[in-house]
C-alpha cells in the first residue's frame, strides 16, 4: 500500500494513493484502520509530510563513498544523530536557507518510518515494526557541520528535513536506486545495496539504545555527491518504487 497524509479544504487525513486516487482512510495507520469507499484525484489536494515523528533519528556515513568525500573513517558501528520533528516539512514546501549559513546541501536518504512501538527488538523481528519507507532529504548547513565537531546545529534548522511523498510497504529496501537532482542536473545516485548498515539492522540497534515510537523516522545515510543547493533552486529527491519529492529553495 501506498499512504499519503493529505489535506482536503480544511480537513487532513492519511489516504491510500490508488491510480492517482486517494482513499480516505479512517482510523490510525499506526494501528487500526479501514480504507473507505470516500476518494479524491490526486491533483485536487495537497501532500503533506507522510508522518509527524517525535524525532528523526539519523545515520551518518552510512555509504563508503559519502564517507570517503568526507575524508572519514568508515565506521564500525552506525553513527547516530537525532533531528528536532520542528525540521519536517512535506512535499512541494520551502526549504528555507538560513542566513547564518554559506552553503546549504542536499542528502538523498531512505528513511524508514515506524509502525509500533519498537524497544530492544532483534533483527529478525524488524518487519513487523516497520510500516514503510519514505523519502527523505537530509539537509545540512555544511560550513556549520566541522566546526561543531558534531553534527545537531548543521542539520536542526526549520526545514531541514523534507519527507514525503508516500510511505509504502511495496518495495525491497536493501535493493532501490536513489538518486538526487537541483534543478534537473543528477548530483547523486545509487543503490541501497550500498548501504554499510542496512535497515533492519539499524531498526534492531537503534531499538536496543532508545525507544521508537509509532511515526518515527530513521534516516538510512545519503551516498557520495552531496552538494550546495542556493535560494531558487529545485531539489528532487527520487527513489525506486517511492516517489519524487520536491522541494524548492526559499530565502529567509
Amino acid at each position: 500500500m501506498k499512504i499519503v497524509r493529505f489535506r482536503y479544504q480544511d480537513t487532513i487525513s492519511y489516504g491510500s494513493l490508488e491510480n492517482r486516487r486517494i482513499r480516505r482512510i479512517e482510523g490510525s495507520v499506526f494501528g487500526d484502520y479501514t480504507i473507505t469507499s470516500e476518494s479524491y484525484p490526486l491533483d485536487t489536494v495537497m501532500l503533506l509530510a507522510p508522518c509527524q515523528p517525535s524525532k528523526a533519528v539519523c545515520v551518518g556515513l552510512n555509504y563508503r563513498d559519502h564517507a570517503e568525500e568526507l575524508k572519514l573513517p568508515i565506521p564500525s558501528e552506525p553513527v547516530l544523530f537525532i533531528k528536532p520533528s520542528t525540521s519536517v516539512i512535506g512535499p512541494g514546501d520551502p526549504i528555507i536557507h538560513p542566513r547564518q549559513s554559506t552553503r546549504v546541501d542536499h542528502e538523498a536518504e531512505l528513511t524508514i518510518v515506524i509502525k509500533k512501538t519498537t524497544k530492544d527488538v532483534e533483527e529478525a523481528d524488524t518487519p513487523d515494526h516497520i510500516l514503510g519507507y519514505t523519502c527523505g532529504n537530509d539537509v545540512t548547513a555544511r560550513d556549520l557541520q566541522s566546526p561543531q565537531g558534531q553534527w545537531t546545529l548543521a542539520k536542526a534548522f526549520d526545514t531541514f528535513l523534507p519527507l514525503g511523498p508516500v510511505i509504502t510497504d511495496e518495495v525491497d529496501s536493501d535493493h532501490l536506486e536513489i538518486e538526487a537532482r537541483v534543478n534537473g542536473v543528477v548530483k547523486q545516485h545509487s543503490n541501497t545495496a550500498n548501504l554499510i548498515f542496512k535497515p533492519a539492522y539499524l531498526v534492531s540497534y537503534i531499538s536496543k539504545i532508545m525507544t521508537l515510537c509509532p511515526g518515527d523516522i530513521i534516516m538510512t545515510g545519503t551516498p557520495g555527491g552531496i552538494s550546495p543547493m542556493k535560494v531558487g533552486d529545485q531539489v528532487e529527491i527520487e527513489i525506486q518504487g517511492i516517489g519524487i519529492l520536491q522541494n524548492p529553495i526559499g530565502e529567509a
